[in-house]
């Protein structure tokens, strides 16, 4: 019983003291402000330029905004691997945006673990998690190495609705290194060589890519739902 209480207790003073810091502490606000701001306009060149404002902090910058949009998603993470990529080339771009990604999406999954489904929708969403339990019910541990393979299905939401199930971490993590790997090496390699309306024409074509996958798999789940409800008639 102490145990629950502690444990409780370390839950709720956690959350306070992150509250208070964003609240209090000025520079916390105004930095948590603008990173939102610079992802909500989808533009690569404003975070390259953010990213490189911190000189040879830059690759620690990067890193934590990498955790930054997996903890608050579903910020979107093929912006920064893009930046990677435009700043550092794309082997080393391609590198921090792995080992970044894999860092946000073990604390995503540990949040959810630790505080379970109630404090994870307000992080993303219930409807959004509603949705991904469809994609875990059908595609189980394989959800995972798909999400990762898509931009705009999102890598957070899936560590989160993952740290809820049963799977074990090192499952997870081996099913998200490998998802990811390939996704993070296209991209940066893509994202390396991109400029002006270039950039504009893949970001579209990554647009139809991706609703197209996603518009399948879930007439695919859609299908396989109403197979089974006319089964249990």
């Amino acid at each position: 019983m102490k145990n629950i209480k502690k444990s409780t207790w370390v839950k709720v003073g956690i959350i306070l003291l992150l509250v208070c810091m964003y609240l209090f502490i000025p520079p916390v606000n105004r930095t948590i402000r603008r990173v939102i701001f610079i992802f909500s306009t989808m533009d690569v060149e404003a975070i390259k330029r953010y990213i490189l404002s911190f000189g040879i902090w830059a690759p620690i910058i990067s890193f934590l905004l990498m955790i930054f949009q997996s903890v608050v998603a579903p910020l979107p993470a093929f912006l920064i691997t893009f930046a990677n990529a435009a700043i550092f080339g794309w082997v080393k771009g391609a590198m921090l945006s792995w080992f970044s990604a894999m860092a946000g999406a073990t604390i995503c999954f540990f949040i959810a673990r630790f505080y379970g489904r109630t404090t994870v929708e307000k992080l993303t969403s219930k409807f959004a998690l509603n949705n991904i339990d469809i994609f875990f019910d059908k595609y189980g541990k394989h959800a995972v190495l798909i999400a990762r393979l898509l931009p705009f299905i999102s890598f957070d939401i899936v560590s989160y609705v993952s740290g809820l199930t049963s799977m074990s971490f090192w499952s997870f993590f081996l099913a998200t290194g490998l998802g990811q790997l390939p996704a993070t090496i296209v991209y940066s390699y893509v994202g390396g060589m991109l400029v002006g309306g270039t950039k504009m024409f893949v970001f579209g074509l990554l647009i139809l890519f991706s609703l197209s996958i996603m518009i399948f798999l879930f007439k695919q789940i859609w299908t396989e739902r109403e197979k089974k409800q006319k089964k249990s008639r």
